[in-house]
């Protein structure tokens, strides 16, 4: 074990030092800049006495954690003969895997197709099809397996390369050679209790969650859905596909505002690594709205209602743990993907009374009221 710990530590010690070099200097392309994001520390949003920190993944180029999975199923697809050149990419998704499979399609010629119910935020169809990619939408009453079940019969019928986000063990290989490995790296040599993550496709959670469980298995990871989707918590078994697709919304699930945190299913990547998961908290949706809001405003963090989530379930954990613990919750995405989302319905795009009483304090740049 000591021989092993010692391996380790300079495994971080090198990893930390090509993290600092990771985005400064010339890239040969945007692909280079995905991840190496930073963790920062909570100074107003954490509880009385718990070290709180979050990894902010919307520091990856294009927004989100997902910028790790596209990238790694690409390059996956690349090496082994699966992806051919010029071939088209299909995926199905809420949005961010779509977006990051973008940015990487156009990086390296690749023409991509997503499929997306047509419920989730108008600014993330944009985003893709800006970044040259078709989305074609399905019907929100299908959910998210309506999509999944779209994208599928495309891919076939136009032999597509499918990148099947939920089922492919190139998404949490990554996270195991990546966001792993980062996450030790920072807190090598310093406390760290617990880790509190979404699921999502399982990837994040699966890939790296077992990188840290085999080197520091005090850590406990804690998994986080909604509560009005409690598709894991209430332990009813996922009807799948011989491919591990789902076959059917699973029964428990129920529309919420988290986008990309749980699908009406449970996918299969999440299912096979839910054994390294120490304990789950249900998020009431409202709630990650409002501490979404929070981090903004009181964190200068700005992250979208997954990251406001996972902090309010981190947040929940810290009232039930010892004094002093300290905890690391993840940050999917940026809060520019929700404009068109409830969490915007309350930020004003025209001047509130306080604005304009401030305005109105002074002579100069006033409107006319009269026009």
């Amino acid at each position: 074990m000591r021989r092993f710990l010692s391996s380790f530590q300079g495994v971080c010690r090198a990893f930390h030092s090509s993290t600092l070099s990771k985005h400064s200097g010339i890239h040969n392309n945007v692909c280079e800049t995905i991840g190496s994001t930073p963790i920062i520390k909570l100074n107003s949003v954490a509880p009385k006495g718990i070290n709180m920190y979050v990894k902010c993944e919307f520091f990856n180029p294009l927004g989100s954690v997902k910028d790790r999975l596209a990238i790694g199923i690409i390059e996956h697809g690349e090496r082994t003969g699966n992806l051919k050149p010029g071939q088209t990419v299909c995926e199905a998704t809420s949005g961010n895997t779509g977006i990051g499979l973008a940015m990487v399609c156009a990086a390296k010629g690749y023409p991509l197709v997503i499929t997306m119910a047509d419920s989730f935020s108008i600014e993330r169809r944009k985003i893709m099809r800006s970044l040259g990619a078709k989305v074609v939408l399905t019907p929100a009453a299908l959910k998210g397996t309506g999509m999944v079940e779209k994208a599928r019969e495309l891919a076939e019928k136009h032999s597509w390369f499918q990148t099947r986000q939920f089922e492919n063990e190139a998404n949490p290989a990554y996270h195991a050679q990546t966001t792993g490995p980062e996450i030790l790296s920072a807190f090598a040599g310093k406390r760290l209790d617990f880790w509190v993550t979404g699921y999502g496709t399982g990837g994040t959670m699966s890939g790296a969650g077992k990188v840290i469980k085999q080197a520091r298995p005090d850590v406990k990871i804690i998994l986080c859905e909604p509560s009005s989707a409690p598709l894991v918590s209430n332990g009813i078994k996922q009807e799948r596909r011989a491919d591990g697709s789902p076959s059917s919304s699973h029964p428990s699930f129920t529309p919420h505002p988290i986008q990309g945190w749980t699908p009406d299913f449970i996918p299969d990547i999440t299912e096979r690594g839910l054994h390294i998961a120490d304990d789950l908290i249900l998020v009431e949706p409202q709630d990650a709205i409002d501490m979404a809001l929070r981090l903004g405003s009181q964190e200068g963090l700005f992250t979208g209602i997954s990251g406001g989530a996972t902090v309010q379930a981190a947040v929940q954990l810290a009232e039930n743990v010892p004094a002093g613990s300290s905890i690391l919750a993840m940050l999917p995405d940026t809060a520019e993907r929700y404009m068109s989302t409830p969490m915007f319905a309350s930020i004003e795009s025209d001047m509130n009374a306080e604005e304009t009483e401030l305005s109105n304090s002074t002579p100069y740049a006033q409107f006319d009221d009269s026009a």
